[in-house]
């Protein structure tokens, strides 16, 4: 009876051993929800962590990966794993170049992501793309507000052109090969930037100015003390400059010569400065009476002037007619003996008739 009742007792034993063992085992499968960028699956599991579970899965993650609830958190039946992975991107803003990660999985989001700003910024991708794992390259312009002052005017521009140059098109200015701008036309934009330009004006300048001419004095033997016979007239010459005036909004700030030239030379003047000694003058020595004649014509003054002719001097030559008998100049600038000397040539070539009012006084 006692060896029966232990069999049963040991049997029994083994029973509920078994019903625990079954039961423990099917308490600790668990079904949760995979999301794996974006994409849903239920799996089965019976692994304790996420990370296990994960692992149970073939799935890789890695630091730059996100996980969440994060990969050492106990497993319970019914939970979300949730896994983004991360992708690489080449970012430049603005011409600074930069390597990230985001777990973005398009364009506008990878930007919100990454904290650059892209309302009306240029992108060199469209927004909704989507970024596969192997990662993408981006360019990002950012709009910049800009003031231009040309022209006596304020040009207001938003831009997201990648030089000065190109913001300069986007606001229709043309920039004329000599004008002038700071900074350079290669210098990227910045936010509110205030541009100055210069225009620069230009125009060629052709000056002629006269060259004095030199006199030189020869002696002559040949001319009486007091007389001087220009032989050679001289004659200023040309000189040609030809300048570039530079304008500077309108107004003139430099002029430079660029060339300088003789286009005539100078005629140096030759004048023959008389040495002979001037003949003794004695009036009546040739039997006419000339202090009558020049008492008449002028009065006896030897400064005489008459505006009529004009006339000059005691016997009151024209200027014609004393340069045609060897007299410089006016004959009020020569002595009476030389006006006398110059009348008494007179005379013998054309006679008393020179003087048709005076004439006979000669004779008296």
């Amino acid at each position: 009876m006692h060896r029966r009742l232990l069999t049963l007792l040991v049997q029994a034993t083994v029973v509920v051993a078994l019903v625990v063992g079954t039961t423990a085992f099917v308490r600790s499968d668990k079904t949760v929800t995979l999301s794996l960028d974006g994409r849903q699956r239920t799996v089965t599991t019976y692994a304790r962590t996420v990370g296990d579970a994960l692992a149970a899965e073939g799935i890789h993650v890695d630091s730059h990966d996100l996980v969440s609830p994060m990969p050492d958190q106990r497993l319970s039946d019914g939970d979300t794993v949730v896994v983004r992975y991360g992708r690489p991107v080449v970012l430049t803003v603005d011409g600074v170049t930069r390597s990230v990660w985001t777990t973005a999985r398009d364009v506008n989001e990878a930007l919100l992501m990454l904290g650059v700003r892209n309302e009306g910024a240029y992108v060199s991708a469209s927004r909704s793309r989507r970024i596969s794992r192997t990662g993408t390259t981006l360019d990002v312009r950012l709009p910049h507000a800009m003031t231009f002052l040309v022209d006596g005017h304020r040009r207001e521009v938003t831009t997201t052109a990648i030089t000065i140059r190109s913001a300069m098109a986007d606001a229709g200015i043309q920039l004329r090969a000599r004008d002038r701008i700071t900074p350079s036309l290669e210098t990227r934009p910045s936010d509110e930037q205030v541009i100055g330009i210069t225009r620069v004006d230009g125009k060629r300048v052709v000056e002629e100015k006269p060259i004095a001419f030199r006199t030189i004095e020869r002696k002559s033997k040949a001319l009486f003390v007091g007389t001087r016979t220009v032989v050679t007239k001289g004659k200023v010459g040309i000189r040609v400059r030809t300048l570039r005036e530079t304008y500077l909004d309108r107004r003139l700030a430099e002029r430079t010569t660029v060339a300088e030239h003789v286009a005539t030379a100078p005629v140096t003047q030759v004048v023959l400065v008389g040495t002979k000694k001037l003949p003794s003058n004695a009036p009546t020595a040739d039997g006419l009476n000339w202090a009558a004649l020049a008492n008449c014509e002028a009065g006896g003054n030897p400064q005489a002037y008459n505006p009529a002719g004009p006339f000059y001097g005691l016997y009151q030559f024209m200027e014609s007619t004393w340069h045609a008998v060897g007299g410089v100049g006016l004959p009020t600038q020569a002595s009476p003996s030389e006006q006398t000397y110059r009348a008494q040539i007179l005379y013998r070539r054309s006679g008393a008739g020179q003087w048709p009012v005076c004439g006979h006084f000669l004779f008296s």
